[in-house]
């Protein structure tokens, strides 16, 4: 794609970034093919290929962004298929971030967008107040009916629709602390407790760190770690996504000075492809440069993590499951196949849905905020999951387990969960009542 920046504007390296960006693009459209937005609506502008030009002219012009762009780049879910289609290896992930600060910089949008925004904001990256605010919801889902009459107020009727039923009680886990191995040490990790999933689902750290312990492995749940950054990075917030990065980082090293790590665990890949990119988002801070690069090498996924231990094998359960990718970790990460070799070794029947590269439509806030193409794209995943006629849905993601889990009545597990049970661990107790499982 030819661009016209001025020397001026190529003098921000932030521009500059996105130019070479543009200019890898050669219009081919592959990326449509793969494009959830695209698939859903039909339009080019939420498209890849429609919303590099769209941020191309806003840039190239330095005008600020209006109603249609930001209305379109609003749509993206930025699952990254089109990075993975992409042959040129145009790096739309960085290009869409850039887009975004631009418009929070330029653009005002309308006080109820702006309302529940900052409330997102403020609110879940907090554990405890994310805790408070889903103990609200029971008080406000007899209203939900009301609330579907008023536009405005979709985000929110999405949120109580999100809202679990039934909130599980804090884990200790989740606190501070260190669990030593109990096998022969053969490595020490922090893990990243997160922010949404121990309120939603606090099973999926105790899972991981019960199985690493197992296999020889000291945890360390350090003190001061936040929110990865992820939620308001993706609302443009660059400076405070930048502060929670720069305070985990500060944490980590701390760890890695008090008695060195070989990895830094996640659990929710959404948290993951944020803290692999924290290298980059500081690359351009003096002081945090190099320590962010050395963080995100140490990123790792719980399932990439065992895949480079000698995990043993074990006998077919007669338990089938369905694999839901994350884009998070096949677009985001590139781990498609890990996930999948651990299940199947850990005496799993694994089967691949059809359309396996298509977004559930959780993607952060996007199933609150996109709530109408979000539901489509869930209608969409539900389907070819239940089609594989498999008994349980194992994923990698937090976000993907709440928005799959309110459109089927098949079982939705992290796959730690069912690894942790196979190599030792109880059965999970979702699965308590599947007849499969039952004996």
């Amino acid at each position: 794609m030819q661009t016209n920046f001025t020397p001026a504007q190529l003098a921000d390296p932030h521009v500059a970034e996105s130019e070479a960006i543009l200019r890898k693009c050669v219009h081919c459209g592959f990326c449509t093919a793969t494009c959830p937005t695209y698939v859903t609506l039909g339009n080019e502008l939420d498209s890849p290929r429609g919303r590099i030009y769209l941020i191309k002219d806003m840039l190239e012009n330095g005008r600020p962004a209006d109603t249609e762009v930001v209305t379109h780049i609003d749509r993206c879910l930025s699952c990254l298929a089109c990075v993975t289609t992409c042959p040129s290896g145009v790096d739309y992930m960085h290009l869409v971030d850039h887009a975004r600060i631009h418009i929070e910089e330029t653009y005002k949008r309308p006080l109820m967008d702006r309302l529940t925004r900052n409330l997102l904001a403020v609110v879940l990256p907090y554990p405890g107040r994310f805790r408070f605010a889903l103990n609200l919801a029971r008080l406000g889902r007899p209203f939900a009916g009301l609330m579907k009459r008023i536009p405005a107020l979709n985000p929110f009727v999405a949120m109580l629709n999100l809202a679990p039923r039934v909130i599980p009680a804090p884990s200790p886990f989740a606190k501070p602390g260190r669990y030593q191995p109990q096998a022969e040490r053969r490595a020490r990790v922090a893990i990243l407790t997160g922010c949404a999933q121990p309120v939603l689902d606090p099973g999926i750290n105790e899972a991981t760190i019960r199985l690493l312990t197992r296999l020889g492995v000291e945890v360390v749940v350090p003190e001061g770690e936040v929110c990865c950054g992820s939620l308001v990075h993706h609302m443009g917030r660059e400076e405070q996504a930048l502060a929670s990065a720069r305070a985990n980082i500060d944490v980590w090293m701390r760890e890695i000075g008090a008695g060195g790590l070989d990895a830094i665990i996640i659990t929710a890949s959404g948290c993951g492809t944020t803290i692999k990119d924290y290298g980059h988002i500081l690359r351009l801070d003096p002081a945090y440069a190099d320590k962010a690069a050395r963080i995100s090498a140490l990123a790792k996924d719980i399932t990439e993590y065992l895949a480079g231990l000698d995990l043993p094998s074990h006998m077919p359960r007669g338990i089938t499951v369905a694999y839901h990718s994350a884009c998070s970790m096949q677009h985001g990460q590139r781990i498609t196949m890990a996930p999948k070799q651990l299940l199947k070794a850990a005496g799993f029947t694994v089967r691949d849905p059809a359309e396996g590269h298509l977004c559930c439509g959780s993607a952060g806030t996007y199933n609150i905020m996109q709530s109408e193409i979000s539901g489509q794209l869930k209608a969409r995943k539900v389907k070819n999951l239940e089609a594989t006629k498999a008994d349980i849905i194992a994923t990698g993601n937090i976000g993907c387990i709440t928005q799959i889990a309110t459109g089927t009545d098949m079982p939705i597990l992290h796959t730690i969960e069912l690894l942790d049970w196979a190599h030792g661990g109880d059965m999970p107790a979702k699965l308590k009542g599947l007849k499969q499982v039952a004996g």
